[in-house]
């Protein structure tokens, strides 16, 4: 199986002087949303910030990110127009296009006429589409309502130089190079044998999985070991009589630095979203991803644009196409050792790009210097 190669440590990042952010984030994804928006908290704290995140959900953090919380990040419920806090911060940020609530864009309103306005972001989706580097860092002029007038900023993340690039850790490289000396023990307490391929299945209801399951119980097939993750991924699999002959290791909810090392652990990730396709690239092993789908197939474009920064070999792409329903699950490649090698050599290769680019939480920060 491919071998777990860490990221080197990350350089020390250029100072910034400590401000307060107030980020927002309304849950469509509970997981995916909660998660972007936690570890971009969590690592301007760890950047000498100070961060509110107000949230309309907040239920995920009970499991994904116990209390105690670091210093300096705290969690609020959803404004109401009574619960406006005396100050704003020096930072606003919309998180994935959702609209503050009025209450405080009047309050933003008020501090731009008696002080200065904050600088005010709409932290975009992830994609590797073209309009993303066109769009990034471009000013929106707000025509109506009570903070008429101020300029909110786009801001994308993304997978190229030109766009605001991805959250990355500045002690993600230390704790992988800890974790690789543990990861026999991982496995191991989580019922991987030495001879088993360990595969992680974090998906929504991907149309192949039926025919998937069936290939990995063929004559032959590699011996391999789900490490399932609760919710949809596991009602999928328990809808299926065929998952009664998988070794499954059903999981329990995980915080954040757990979910990580279960993908470090495995030598295939199966994941869905934005906040784990971000997490399986930086792991460095094979990964699919499981696009959050769309009923305007809006996503299929996506998907494709992805593969084509990736440079997905055809095999990878195949399997793509049919994990999300693009082809026809009889199209799925079977895996092999020779193909994971391969598709490992291929993230690999992006992940490198990828560490070689200014993080976000750096290029938010010099965005904000520069505009306030």
């Amino acid at each position: 199986m491919p071998d777990f190669l860490p990221l080197a440590p990350e350089a020390a990042p250029q100072a910034h002087a400590p401000l307060s952010w107030d980020i927002f984030c309304q849950v469509i994804d509970n997981f995916g949303d909660v998660g972007v928006c936690w570890r971009t908290a969590v690592e301007l704290v760890a950047r000498g910030q100070t961060v509110r995140l107000w949230m309309d959900d907040a239920s995920a953090l009970q499991w994904m990110a116990p209390q105690p919380w670091p210093q300096g990040l705290s969690v609020h419920a959803w404004l109401d127009a009574a619960a406006v806090p005396t100050t704003i911060g020096d930072v606003v940020i919309e998180a994935f296009g959702c609209e503050i609530p009025q209450a405080f864009a009047t309050a933003i309103a008020r501090k731009a006429e008696q002080d200065r306005a904050p600088v005010w972001i709409n932290l975009e989706y992830l994609s590797a589409e073209d309009y993303v580097e066109r769009c990034h860092r471009l000013p929106s002029r707000i025509m109506s309502g009570p903070a008429a007038g101020l300029t909110r900023w786009f801001f994308y993340p993304g997978f190229t130089a030109a766009t605001g690039a991805l959250v990355r850790e500045l002690d993600l490289g230390s704790r992988q190079q800890s974790f690789a000396a543990q990861r026999p023990q991982w496995r191991t307490a989580h019922g991987v044998r030495p001879d088993e391929c360990a595969i992680s299945l974090f998906c929504y209801e991907p149309p192949a999985l039926p025919q998937w399951l069936a290939q990995l119980q063929a004559p032959g097939a590699l011996q391999s070991r789900l490490l399932v993750t609760p919710g949809r991924a596991a009602a999928a699999m328990q809808a299926l009589p065929e998952a009664a002959q998988i070794a499954c290791h059903y999981l329990q909810p995980q915080p954040q630095p757990q979910f990580d090392e279960m993908l470090w652990a495995c030598d295939l990730n199966l994941v869905r979203g934005e906040d784990s396709l971000v997490r399986a690239l930086w792991a460095g092993q094979p990964l699919i991803w499981h696009i959050y789908p769309q009923h305007d197939h809006a996503h299929h474009a996506k998907l494709e644009a992805f593969l084509d920064w990736l440079k997905a070999p055809a095999s990878l792409r195949a399997f793509h196409y049919a994990w999300n329903g693009m082809t026809a699950p009889q199209t799925l490649p079977l895996l092999s050792p020779e193909m994971l090698e391969q598709w490992q050599q291929c993230i690999q290769a992006a992940r490198a790009q990828l560490a070689a680019q200014t993080d976000l939480i750096e290029q938010l920060q010099a965005f904000v210097a520069e505009k306030s």
